[in-house]
């Protein structure tokens, strides 16, 4: 397999900051247990990587809230893996 790169992932998710943000998430699901949705024999971090890159997750972003919720506020709320 050739090498990932940020490049690659950057033309599915064009914002840097977000592209962190949901290879973070993403990775920290594959290591708690998560099912890969590519195949890699790599880190878990490179698979999410290559995941992202293959357009296989995307982010979610919460609607606006009133304030009222005790829950930690993230720009982020869940990985949505596409089938």
């Amino acid at each position: 397999m050739a090498r990932i790169t940020a490049e690659d992932c950057l033309v599915v998710v064009p914002n840097m900051y977000e592209l962190v943000l949901v290879a973070t998430k993403r990775t920290r699901q594959l290591y708690r247990g998560a099912d890969p949705l590519v195949r890699s024999r790599n880190r878990v971090h490179v698979t999410a990587l290559r995941e992202i890159a293959a357009n296989k997750v995307r982010a979610a972003i919460p609607e606006a809230s009133n304030g009222l919720d005790d829950e930690e506020e993230n720009p982020i709320a869940e990985l949505n893996a596409l089938n």
